[in-house]
């Protein structure tokens, strides 16, 4: 009998990865992640948690008590959301302008509600008297919508929605996932009930926890369906209303654990609260207008380069998010061969994207710690050789020169 030989050590090659998410985590946020662990209810713990709580305040830019990081990828906070909001046969309106609209859809779909759509050509955003006439039509308990989908690369103006939704005694769900850090987000300012996010984008960690506020009218309506477990449950807890169809993604029973009650819920995934604590800890560091300025530059040089060299971008570029761009794929490439020749020779990461742009275009990103000059010359570069060796009519140096422009002006 001979034995199974052993498992090397984990050694990814080294990659720039500037596709739509996941990015290259910034260093500081490995380091944090390296630490070792505590048990989840060591003073010190606790009060990590609490400052998290405090940072992803401001992050979000709120006072919401409820903010905290739900342990899984940004879809185990968009599940907890909105499984925790939805129940069975209740209403829920979402505008669809790209695959995350999807799956708002099929999520709530799986939640047991009858669930109404509103939908815009891949590319575009919603005028806000669209949503509120469709606000009107379907009288949602809940209106679920992204800010910015990478499988588009539009943001969707948010600014007036909060007041439709309080004007309609509706509340209002935004996935921040691909957007938050990178480009503007006010949580109270906006009137958004729930927000939920992701590391991987413009936060610069990894994808695995999930950052969350929950303001005060979604609070009631999370905590009128609260059934604390059977193991743990006092003198006092009484079960209220339809319970929440997940256990682990129920945020009436979250809220307690992460609150002064610290009510066992599930074992925290201390590594990566110690990675979401620290993408606050940095972006708050740099300030959030400075971050999402950042975001901006960058991403204006991209969109410049992608230009000098020829490429057709995708889209309503005057509602795109400052962290990706899509461009269309030049006739005569072969998209996916391209890709594979940036990534082999030169080692970057640039993505295509879903369903009806799968093969047409493709998805180029400059967000968190990839959000940097250098990154943004580097991607250009060997974009320009890939295509030259395709045989695309390629002016030399016409991307890495307009996105110097960019950085000159």
């Amino acid at each position: 009998m001979t034995s199974s030989p052993i498992a090397r050590p984990v050694d990814p090659p080294p990659r720039l990865l500037m596709g739509p998410g996941p990015i290259n985590a910034d260093p500081r946020v490995l380091r944090a992640m390296s630490s070792q662990l505590v048990g989840q209810y060591d003073p010190w713990m606790t009060t990590t948690m609490s400052e998290t709580s405090e940072l992803y305040r401001g992050v979000f830019r709120t006072t919401n008590e409820q903010t905290f990081v739900v342990d899984g990828t940004s879809r185990a906070g968009i599940e907890a959301a909105l499984v925790s909001l939805l129940e069975p046969g209740d209403s829920v309106l979402v505008p669809v302008f790209g695959r995350f609209g999807h799956l708002l859809t099929e999520i709530a779909e799986r939640c047991g509600a009858k669930v109404h759509t509103i939908e815009v050509p891949w590319g575009e955003v919603f005028a806000p008297e669209v949503v509120e006439q469709a606000v009107r039509d379907v009288r949602p308990k809940v209106l679920a919508v992204v800010q910015g989908d990478t499988s588009t690369t539009m943001c969707q103006p948010l600014e007036d929605l909060g007041e439709i939704c309080r004007r309609h005694d509706v509340l209002l769900y935004c996935d921040a996932t691909a957007s938050l850090g990178g480009n503007p987000f006010e949580t109270d300012a906006w009137e958004v009930d729930v927000v939920t996010a992701g590391l991987q984008k413009c936060l610069g960690g990894p994808s695995g926890s999930a950052p969350i506020t929950i303001g005060p009218r979604a609070v009631e309506v999370i905590e009128g369906r609260k059934h604390v477990e059977a193991g743990v449950r006092e003198a006092g807890d009484v079960e209220r209303g339809v319970r929440i169809a997940s256990n682990y993604l129920d945020l009436a029973m979250v809220m307690d654990y992460w609150g002064p009650r610290r009510l066992n819920h599930h074992t925290e995934a201390t590594t990566m609260l110690y990675g979401a604590r620290e993408c606050a800890r940095i972006l708050l560091e740099e300030g959030l207008d400075a971050a999402v300025a950042r975001h901006r530059l960058h991403g204006g040089a991209m969109l410049a380069g992608v230009r000098g060299l020829g490429l057709e971008v995708f889209g309503d570029v005057a509602h795109k998010m400052t962290n990706v761009v899509a461009v269309h794929i030049p006739d005569g490439i072969d998209g996916d061969a391209a890709r594979a020749a940036v990534l082999h020779d030169y080692g970057i990461e640039i993505g295509t994207s879903f369903g009806p742009l799968h093969g047409k275009v493709w998805r180029i990103g400059t967000m968190g710690h990839n959000a940097r000059r250098d990154a943004v010359l580097t991607t250009l570069a060997a974009l320009e050789q890939v295509l030259r060796a395709g045989g695309a009519p390629v002016t030399a140096g016409g991307g890495v020169g307009a996105a110097l422009e960019v950085y000159a002006a």
